[in-house]
């Protein structure tokens, strides 16, 4: 029984991790693309004044990050 049904589903369950963690670090690679294009400087400073006008204000999503 074990080599049958228990073995196997170890080995889905580690292909289907390995597949999550792939894709969830590809995620936060680009919020951290976003973010650093938005509220950053050329050397990676966050720009705290741009950052809390964001926070605090009511924007336009698609204006800030669909430009055109």
């Amino acid at each position: 029984m074990y080599k049958e049904i228990i073995e196997p589903l170890g080995f889905r369950a580690k292909e289907h991790n390995d597949s999550f963690y792939l894709e969830k670090n590809r995620v936060v690679n680009r919020f951290t693309k976003l973010f650093l294009d938005n509220y950053c400087d050329d050397i990676g400073e966050i720009n705290w004044d741009k950052l809390v006008e964001f926070n605090s204000g009511n924007y336009d999503l698609d204006k800030i990050y669909f430009k055109e």
